[in-house]
């Protein structure tokens, strides 16, 4: 006998199918639509070669550049906040008032808006006014965020580091602390060193949330704009006109809605693309960790 299966569940995330389908899918068919279209005085026309707006910025020697900017600035991050977040992790009381001080510490970073991080370090860097630039000044550094390249790129970075290192450390924190302490008991009968216990039992204990560490940071600094904008504008020339200042340069001050949507077509694909590789491989680790 057949059991009757109860599909009323279905409008209990009803709500939930309707916010995304007004919040996410709409607006990238519009997008999809500006893409085989070409915008002049405010009317659109279809284009005779539907791709042509792809293969264009395919040629562009503009988004490569701000491709490659992109790809570097988000391999820097993660070299940088992975590792430092599990240091920091590894290095946190694991119990008691000071374990509670440290977790609320490392959050406030995180509360922070994101505009409001870019006009804290926007100011933290100035030299007539800011503590960061005046104190390089006082020590004969010379650093000038607003005109040279070497000096905003470190901005940016140690910006984004001191935002969102957090993130990885509490990610580690909490992993760490679902590790029994019948491992490290183990350990200690065995005399294993600090690298080895790291090594054989904490690292492979938190890889799973290490992995989604990676893929949000990632995520995150390839989709990185406010900060940057806020502090550099993008500048000094290009140097740190990363893809999402590009395309908001081209979409709004150029008004290019063709090239900009076949632009962030392609940019979307790219973040899904990785997110997909990311999933695939946390959901194997996850496999392998069952076994």
């Amino acid at each position: 006998m057949n059991k009757t299966v109860n599909q009323k569940a279905w409008f209990l995330i009803l709500p939930v199918l309707v916010l995304v389908a007004f919040s996410a899918v709409i607006p990238l068919m519009t997008v999809v639509n500006y893409s085989v279209q070409d915008a002049f005085a405010g009317d659109f026309y279809p284009l005779d070669d539907k791709l042509e707006w792809f293969k264009q910025m395919l040629a562009s020697d503009r988004m490569w550049d701000a491709f490659a900017r992109q790809i570097i600035f988000s391999l820097i991050i993660l070299a940088i906040e992975i590792p430092l977040g599990i240091f920091v992790a590894l290095n946190m009381p694991k119990k008691g008032f000071w374990a509670s001080l440290c977790l609320v510490l490392m959050s406030l970073p995180l509360l922070i808006p994101w505009n409001v991080v870019g006009t804290i370090w926007q100011i933290f860097g100035r030299v007539d006014i800011g503590l960061l630039g005046h104190t390089l000044a006082a020590l004969g550094i010379d650093y000038n965020y607003t005109q040279d390249p070497t000096a905003a790129w470190i901005t940016v970075i140690v910006m984004d580091v001191w935002h969102w290192t957090s993130l990885v450390a509490l990610l580690a924190y909490a992993g760490l602390q679902s590790i029994p302490d019948a491992y490290y008991q183990a350990a200690k009968i065995d005399q294993a060193s600090r690298w080895k216990v790291f090594r054989f039992i904490e690292l492979p204990k938190i890889m799973g949330v290490l992995m989604i560490a990676i893929l949000l940071r990632f995520m995150d600094s390839f989709m990185i704009y406010t900060e940057p904008f806020v502090v550099t504008g993008g500048g000094p020339g290009n140097a740190t006109t990363f893809l999402s200042i590009d395309l908001v340069k081209m979409a709004l001050g150029q008004f290019d809605l063709g090239p900009a949507a076949a632009f962030s077509i392609m940019y979307y694909l790219v973040i899904l693309l990785v997110s997909y590789v990311f999933y695939t491989v946390m959901t194997n680790l996850d496999k392998r960790d069952g076994h």
